[in-house]
């Protein structure tokens, strides 16, 4: 970036930003990119891979990362021409949904203050030149659910004398799946799912604590809060039908990455002019979560997902040890990053 003749300035423990522009008095968009790896073993068999043991980059945040870097190259050539402030966003911890709101704490978004937000995230499962970003929402919340079962420990030969937590942890699951199924519209997409049961020691001691883990995921905020109230009332009234108590918590909360829809109008007359010929679906949504919905609650954004499906060799999804992605979709991230910013400054004057 210093090569660019950018000033990059850490705002936050990894957290890197600098703007191009300013020249001319006009709006501010940031243009963000995602930087962590996953803490995994890669297995591309890529010239490039990984050095770091037990780390690497199997989301494509790397991607992202040169995306930013492009663009960063594309705009500062033209950057007597740029309407306002373009304010580049180099974030860390998205993985852990913690580095947008340390950037955010951070300030992020002011000096000067953010009028629009864009990121992108590649897909391995979508074809080469697929771009997609429909209205609303369009990536899904995630809450990290923990619930704590108290039972009483005893004898395995005497359940009686004891309360099991298992058991009623076997129902609690039972009961959020029904839950599931009987109080969520059949129109809406919802996940509920209990992945980690962690409890007991040993095969003939009844333990006094079973603990579950899971996630929800929906698009719907108001479906989303109705479903922490009845999973809460839930576990207590299962719990105390088995004498026994828990407690419910969401530990780990992500909103939906949220499309303007204005943006999502004006962006794609600006994606035509690329000359590129993108396959788009209006309709199309993931339930995975980014930490870019923090930014989506502040500021008017746009979210896109790029197809990168790599040729001649099998694909993998998003967090796989041998994922691996078309190289090709590198000019086309930063020419959109580029051309989305430098376009909506010039015709928000």
């Amino acid at each position: 970036m210093i090569e660019l003749g950018c000033k990059p300035e850490e705002i936050c423990k990894c957290g890197i930003t600098a703007t191009i522009g300013g020249k001319n008095p006009g709006k501010t968009i940031l243009l963000r990119a995602d930087m962590d790896a996953l803490p995994m073993q890669e297995e591309s068999g890529l010239e490039f891979t990984s050095l770091h043991s037990g780390h690497a980059h199997t989301c494509g945040h790397d991607l992202h990362t040169a995306f930013l870097i492009g663009a960063a190259k594309l705009l500062k050539e033209r950057e007597d021409e740029i309407q306002g402030t373009i304010k580049l966003m180099f974030q860390p911890g998205e993985e852990s949904l913690t580095g947008a709101i340390d950037m955010i704490k951070a300030g992020i978004l002011e000096s000067p203050k953010v009028d629009a937000a864009m990121g992108v995230h590649v897909q391995p499962l979508l074809p080469l030149n697929h771009l997609n970003f429909a209205k609303g929402a369009f990536l899904s919340s995630t809450d990290i659910l923990e619930i704590t079962v108290q039972g009483q420990s005893c004898h395995a030969s005497q359940p009686h004398l004891g309360i099991d937590p298992i058991n009623v942890a076997a129902h609690i699951i039972l009961a959020l799946q029904s839950l599931q199924v009987k109080e969520v519209p059949t129109n809406e997409a919802v996940v509920l799912n209990i992945c980690e049961v962690k409890s007991g020691y040993t095969s003939n001691i009844v333990p006094d604590q079973a603990v579950l883990r899971g996630t929800l995921r929906t698009y719907n905020p108001e479906l989303r809060k109705k479903i922490i109230e009845h999973c809460n009332k839930l576990v207590e009234l299962t719990a105390k039908a088995f004498n026994a108590t828990a407690k419910f918590e969401v530990v780990e909360s992500c909103p939906s990455a949220i499309n303007d829809h204005k943006l999502v109008e004006d962006m794609g007359e600006y994606i035509s002019n690329l000359g590129i010929d993108f396959t788009t679906d209006p309709n199309y949504r993931l339930q995975v979560s980014d930490d870019f919905g923090f930014i989506s609650e502040l500021v008017p954004s746009i979210f896109f997902i790029i197809g990168c499906k790599p040729e001649g060799t099998q694909a993998s999804h998003n967090h796989n040890s041998k994922v691996v992605y078309n190289e090709e979709v590198l000019h086309m991230g930063a020419a959109l990053f580029a051309e989305c910013a430098f376009n909506w400054l010039k015709n928000k004057q």
